[in-house]
């Protein structure tokens, strides 16, 4: 009930008092880090193939998010290869995600 009588009160004192309130529009731009090294992941029977991750974080997680794997790939190998359960899996090298089935 109070707060019913007090806005129309503050609305009424406010406008007419003569203050005015300018809005300015803000114009925001947003950098957008775009990676350019070329990752590639590939799967061929149940081997994993990782091609350009070097001095990369590759993880390995399941469908239901838990962590199977985590390695950094060293700066001297051009592909990784690993071999994998039979399964579904996501697979992160550093900005780069990707889902991969192991039949």
């Amino acid at each position: 009930m109070i707060k019913k009588i007090f806005t129309p009160f503050l609305f009424t004192l406010l406008f007419s008092s003569g203050a005015t309130a300018a809005i300015q529009p803000r114009m925001e731009t947003e950098t957008i880090d775009q990676d350019f090294q070329t990752v590639t992941v590939s799967v061929t029977g149940n081997v994993l193939h990782v091609v350009g991750a070097e001095d990369e974080l590759l993880s390995i997680y399941n469908v239901t998010g838990v962590r199977v794997m985590s390695v950094k790939v060293d700066g001297n190998d051009r592909r990784y290869t690993l071999s994998l359960p039979r399964g579904c899996y996501i697979v992160k090298v550093g900005k780069v995600v990707r889902k991969v089935a192991i039949r």
